[in-house]
């Protein structure tokens, strides 16, 4: 048996696998998300912990044979600690905008392009180096505590092993990485004063990075010394468990947030940074990762706008008997992914034309990424769908024909938790390589191939839809 553990956005996830990659057993535990200011996102790294052993403790009770191996992945974030291994406030986490003047300011001095080179992206809001300074120039007091900057699932794996560890992966989401050489940088941690002592030892995904602390493993039921691997990104750690572990298919995701993530050989990097490259969860391989906060998170807001209370497939319903193009409705999908605009919307127009129009700007929006990687060269054949919309088969239908190639959806249950549990059985020998634990789960089915005449008239539309951020920047009133 291999377990998996997913410190999610949500709560914390727990599964269960056999050596076939069949699922026994999985459990999940709530916690919550506080915003104190706007733009700001914290969690308490205490939830974690109890949420973290709870599941642990439902799945272990749950299965029967030998447990082999717990492999760990996370929703990005930070959390600073002291010298204990404590945190000195509440953690960071992912979509937290609080040090967005210090990336900019990040940028100016080390220059985008060379962060690009280096790093695989250009400084974030979200990235280590950033909050570390916005630490350092805001709450000064902690900052002096501070003797660590970890990742969730890393602060969770401290508590099971007490190990500070984090894997090539995850390590993308800190700015301080250099890609070719799969840890940190010299150059970055100096120019960005990040002392190095703050950053933890860096390991390939499935190598095993500490065993499970003996107080711990009785509580829980499981083995004294358990094998922990060092695991992946929530990105990463899903791909496997949907497939992309090669080059050709291209992940899709769906939900609040919209991502795209392909497998390639080498380091390729782009120059504008809209797509960011990282290492991948097996050694000498890289990933293309394209976000978009213009996802889930329009519909969501259409559905609060009409007050809908009955459910997203009940609201998506009536935009099947839409013709592609929304009877020439544009919708432009906000930046921060909350809300846009309706670009030609007329007094004909019902619901279900605004609807499908908030459908197909959404998937415009990811299919300028998508256009990013295919200048990049990168080999695509088949676009694998996750995440809530790939339950719908119109979302799944419209990116085939805005994508002009085919949409795959799984009959498995795809789940960072699950990419977690192949990993750890990757460092333990029950499989050999990452492309061999991810055949063991990946079952496609549905595939939806585009329709030529929609893929034509989608062509026309995305030209226009790129065209309309200046015009929609224009004041009105000059």
């Amino acid at each position: 048996m291999l377990l998996g553990l997913d410190l999610g956005t949500a709560g914390a996830h727990a599964v269960a696998i056999d050596a076939t990659g069949a699922s026994v057993a999985s459990a999940f535990s709530e916690y919550g998300t506080h915003s104190p200011r706007p733009g700001w996102f914290e969690q308490d790294p205490a939830d974690w912990r109890r949420a973290a052993l709870q599941v642990l403790a439902g799945v272990a009770a749950a299965v029967r044979g030998e447990i082999r191996g717990l492999g760990l992945t996370g929703q990005p974030g930070c959390v600073f600690v002291d010298g204990r291994g404590e945190p000195v406030r509440p953690a960071i986490v992912g979509g937290d905008q609080r040090a967005a003047s210090q990336a900019g300011r990040i940028n100016d001095q080390m220059g985008a392009q060379r962060l690009i080179e280096i790093s695989g992206g250009p400084a974030l809001a979200g990235h280590h180096a950033p909050l570390i300074r916005w630490l350092r120039d805001v709450e000064p007091v902690q900052f002096r505590h501070t003797r660590r900057v970890l990742l969730p699932k890393d602060q969770v794996r401290m508590m099971l092993t007490g190990e500070a560890a984090t894997d090539a992966t995850d390590a993308a989401g800190t700015l301080v990485q250099d890609l070719r050489t799969r840890t940190w940088s010299d150059e970055l941690l100096g120019a960005l004063e990040v002392p190095v002592e703050w950053m933890p030892p860096v390991h390939e995904s499935a190598h095993v990075a500490g065993g499970l602390r003996p107080s711990l493993a009785v509580s829980l039921g499981l083995p004294s010394g358990l094998p922990v691997a060092a695991g992946a990104s929530e990105a990463a750690a899903a791909a496997i468990s949907f497939g992309v572990v090669t080059p050709g298919p291209v992940g899709s995701t769906i939900d609040r947030a919209g991502l795209l993530y392909a497998r390639i050989d080498g380091i390729v990097t782009d120059a504008g940074g809209i797509i960011q490259t990282a290492c991948a969860p097996a050694p000498l391989c890289y990933d293309l990762l394209g976000t978009t906060p213009s996802a889930g998170g329009s519909l969501r807001w259409w559905r609060d706008v009409l007050r809908w209370r009955l459910g997203y497939e009940a609201l998506c319903a009536p935009a099947e008997f839409v013709a592609a193009g929304a009877d020439g409705l544009i919708f432009k999908p906000h930046i921060d992914g909350q809300g846009g605009a309706f670009v030609g919307l007329r007094a004909h127009h019902v619901q279900a034309d605004l609807t499908r129009a908030v459908m197909e700007g959404v998937v415009f929006s990811l299919r300028a990424r998508l256009d990013v990687m295919r200048a990049l060269g990168v080999d695509m054949h088949q676009v694998r769908a996750t995440g809530g919309g790939s339950r719908s088969r119109l979302w799944r239908q419209i990116q085939a024909d805005v994508f002009a190639m085919p949409v795959a959806a799984m009959t498995s249950t795809p789940s960072p938790a699950l990419g977690a549990a192949l990993l750890a059985g990757v460092a333990t020998g029950v499989f050999s390589d990452v492309p061999a634990a991810s055949e063991r789960v990946v079952r496609l089915d549905n595939v939806i191939e585009p329709d030529p005449e929609r893929a034509a008239r989608y062509q026309q539309l995305y030209r226009t839809f790129t065209t309309l951020d200046s015009a929609i920047r224009e004041p009105a009133i000059r």
